[in-house]
């Protein structure tokens, strides 16, 4: 019984992140790149106070850890964390431009074609294996790509370029595993907070002076960073990865209802058929998560 608690732990976070829009949509007339600033200064101050307030012995444990590996497996820590940092950003960046001025459904499309996107980076970049099942499943989501792109390319290509961005940065810290995760995504926010200060006095706009600016961005930082971010770690201590994986599918779905019911976006029968093709493709690429037989319960005497 006690593993549903992983399971709970997994479907909140991917709940908490699929109404991510209700907090982002009203800073629409604030320039992205300012959302930005503030979205990662902000998670860095209270990432560095969670940590040291209540993970001291982490920290201490992954230093020394660090310390005593090679050379060579400390440059690669290194390169990873840092180019990690780089990518993250530029999919946050990418994600709430999108959001705030391209439309709900493209950001929605670039979280449903991410998982599948990042099982064929990682074929190429990490020699991963993909059955012919999956291999069908990814022909299946080019081809609606391609629907999609004669009458809305603005809306897939960013959604490929935000879900591009994000599977980039799960394949390169699927080998960094030197360093705890959440310690990790510190380093990560620190190093990139260092690179865009030095372009905050130039490209940022005028101090925001109201306060459902700094409401809906500590909402953002805490609601839909940092809770579900420990609820995703806290869910993989005790399920596996696959099906964490498929409960990403709760976040793009809720966007794109959202997007219909709440926004009033537009949706025409060829975007209804080709997101349909989509969730076929999802289907048909976890098909052995999905349809696998379950184990037959041992009889207790």
């Amino acid at each position: 019984m006690r593993v549903y608690k992983y399971y709970i732990a997994a479907f909140s976070a991917f709940l908490i992140w699929g109404f991510f829009s209700l907090a982002l949509k009203p800073l629409q007339q604030y320039a992205s790149l300012d959302i930005l600033f503030y979205r990662v200064f902000l998670s860095v101050v209270m990432m560095l106070l969670i940590n040291v307030a209540f993970r001291k012995k982490s920290l201490v444990k992954n230093w020394d850890h660090f310390n005593n590996l090679t050379v060579q497996n400390k440059r690669s820590v290194v390169f990873l964390t840092l180019g990690g940092g780089i990518l993250l950003a530029s999919n946050w960046f990418v994600f709430i431009y999108v959001m705030n001025h391209v439309s709900v459904k493209a950001a929605s499309l670039a979280y449903l074609i991410c998982p599948i996107l990042t099982t064929v980076f990682a074929f190429f970049l990490l020699q991963e294996k993909l059955s012919k099942w999956q291999w069908l499943a990814v022909c299946i989501s080019v081809v609606s790509c391609v629907f999609l792109s004669f009458e809305h390319f603005e809306d897939i290509f960013y959604s490929l370029v935000v879900a591009a961005t994000y599977a980039l940065y799960l394949v390169s810290q699927r080998k960094n595993t030197e360093i705890d995760k959440f310690l990790l995504l510190t380093i990560q926010l620190v190093f990139t907070a260092i690179i865009i200060l030095p372009f905050y006095p130039e490209y940022s706009g005028k101090l925001p002076a109201e306060s459902l600016f700094y409401t809906c961005l500590f909402v953002i930082v805490v609601v839909f960073t940092i809770i579900p971010l420990f609820l995703n770690l806290y869910a993989l201590k005790g399920i596996n990865s696959s099906t964490v994986g498929i409960m990403m599918y709760i976040n793009p779905i809720i966007n794109f209802v959202l997007a219909i019911f709440l926004y009033k976006e537009e949706v025409t029968g060829q975007q209804l058929f080709c997101y349909l093709l989509i969730l076929i493709s999802i289907v048909i690429f976890n098909e052995k998560i999905i349809f696998s037989k379950r184990s037959k319960p041992v009889s207790s005497s």
